[in-house]
């Protein structure tokens, strides 16, 4: 059973970089498609970003766009988040997340295999 943890959430300044990785265990993730969702306090978590197989398609929301970047890369089972430009809105649980299936939108992508998450907190 595949399973992920996640790492590399830290305090930064507005304006800052992160970057973020996930590791897989349990099984190899060149079958998977891998993806990142955040929570903030107060609010439901949301859909960030995803990878598809052999990074054929790349999906973001808008508010992310031009600043992160998703990258996978299979021979170490890891998938990754570059975060750059970083704003206090992005302040939020990190996940990670994993699936066989693609869904017709990241919004409406269910994916089945969580990681525990890690906190992202952008603050002067």
């Amino acid at each position: 059973q595949v399973q992920l943890v996640e790492s590399g959430g830290a305090v930064v300044q507005p304006g800052g970089s992160l970057r973020l990785s996930c590791v897989a265990s349990g099984g190899t993730i060149s079958r998977l498609i891998m993806g990142w969702f955040r929570q903030a306090p107060g609010k439901e978590r949301e859909f960030v970003t995803r990878v598809a197989w052999a990074d054929s398609i790349i999906e973001y929301i808008d508010s992310v766009k031009g600043r992160f970047t998703i990258s996978r890369d299979n021979a170490k089972n890891t998938v990754y988040l570059q975060m750059n430009s970083l704003k206090p809105e992005d302040t939020a649980v990190y996940y990670c997340a994993a699936d066989w299936s693609w869904s017709i939108s990241g919004s409406r992508w269910s994916p089945r295999v969580w990681g525990q998450g890690t906190q992202v907190t952008v603050s002067s």
